[in-house]
């Protein structure tokens, strides 16, 4: 019995010691600039091996429906985009786009039928649409996205992906990502000549805090957007990290949580702080005539708590507010806006001077029940072409 109960002991400690090992080295790496940016970007981690991404059509486009084609930042790199056309638009020219160029990486975008469409269109409309981490601008539900902003909509959509990421050139960082996506809202302004009231940021997951970031910049320089629209979105990076799950189901700084000392110093070790709570604010602050800010979040969303989007909504809407609101202040102003669905199913609507509207809606999922792949049981992923995030372009485009 001595003996059995030994090896029973030794069985459950190598059970439960394993994982907590690796728990304990994930720390540890993750403590290390070069294995954390790999951890929060997870860049590396794509389907390019077997995915041909210059084949749109791969992915139910129509032949030269969707562009592939590269954009060159200021330090230097070779952003990967798609362009993809809105099919009622294409419908009418289907014949001189489908015959105009092979399939594939364009090498000048410039000359193509597709840009000339969109340069040509003073009413043209583009989404700038911002991925989360991992995988490239084909991965997973990010192709079902693009098809439900532009399917029946007149929308054009402009997705890229980051540097590190898919076939983009060099190494993720906080500062590189905005950078990219300045560089994919000026390709919009300077080259195709679409104003920037005529562009909205759609930014999911990571992505959001790439709009938020690269929206700071276009508020800076005076460039007020038709809108911004953010799915799954997040305050700041360290204090997400604290609720995140890997896959819905790990959690990063979980088991910490409950010591606040502990936590604080885990979230210190955070070298890029991605503050999109204060860059929103700072937008809202600088807004002269026109904001449209949209923060879309699904109840069951497992990957990012909801409750990173009512910290969100708590910094925009206190920014419009001169001098800011207390605690209290801001409880009944947000009691005021809200209007509750069912638990945990809602929308805020805030307006503030000189013509802002700052709305969140909690959504009552965001993936389907019983999908084999777990990220859409999480609520996380495929909101993105649910109906309330086609609602919040389509708001923000709309005429005042």
């Amino acid at each position: 019995m001595g003996v059995n109960g030994a090896s029973v002991g030794q069985a459950i400690g190598i059970v439960l010691g394993v994982p907590l090992g690796l728990y304990i080295l994930f720390l540890i790496l993750g403590a290390i600039p070069f294995f954390q940016r790999h951890f929060v970007y997870a860049h590396i981690f794509n389907t390019l091996l077997w995915d041909n991404v210059d084949k749109p059509e791969k992915w139910g486009f129509a032949r030269n429906q969707a562009t592939p084609f590269y954009l060159k930042t200021p330090d230097g790199q070779k952003i990967y985009a798609w362009h993809v056309l809105p099919l009622p638009l294409y419908a009418k020219h289907e014949e001189k786009i489908a015959t105009s160029r092979k399939p594939g990486v364009c090498e000048d975008v410039t000359k193509t039928e597709s840009f000339r469409l969109l340069k040509d269109d003073p009413n043209a409309k583009v989404i700038i649409y911002f991925h989360g981490n991992a995988g490239h601008v084909a991965n997973g539900w990010r192709t079902d996205t693009y098809h439900s902003l532009t399917d029946t909509t007149s929308y054009h959509v402009l997705a890229i992906d980051y540097r590190g990421f898919g076939r983009s050139s060099g190494t993720p960082t906080e500062q590189g990502l905005i950078l990219d996506a300045l560089t994919a809202v000026e390709w919009v302004m300077k080259t195709a000549q679409v104003p920037s009231n005529k562009i909205v940021l759609f930014g999911q997951s990571l992505g959001t805090a790439v709009a938020s970031g690269v929206a700071e910049l276009c508020a800076d320089d005076g460039h007020e957007l038709a809108g911004i629209v953010l799915v799954a979105g997040f305050s700041t990076l360290p204090t997400m990290l604290t609720g995140y799950r890997i896959s819905g189901y790990v959690p990063v700084f979980g088991p910490f949580q409950w010591v606040p000392l502990t936590s604080r110093g885990l979230q210190a070790l955070i070298y890029e702080k991605w503050p999109s709570g204060d860059r929103l604010s700072r937008v809202v602050k600088q807004t002269k005539s026109r904001l449209r800010l949209t923060l879309v979040h699904a109840k069951n969303d497992k990957d990012i708590p909801c409750h990173e989007s009512d910290k969100l909504f708590k910094a925009s809407v206190s920014a419009s507010v001169p001098g800011g609101l207390d605690a209290a202040e801001f409880e009944a102003l947000q009691k005021k806006a809200t209007r509750t669905w069912e638990k945990g199913v809602f929308q805020r609507v805030w307006r503030a001077e000189p013509n802002i509207v700052i709305r969140q809606e909690q959504f009552s999922h965001g993936g389907f029940l019983g999908v084999v792949h777990s990220h859409s049981r999480t609520g996380h992923n495929r909101i993105m072409k649910f109906a309330p995030a086609l609602l919040a372009i389509m708001r923000s485009f709309e005429e005042d």
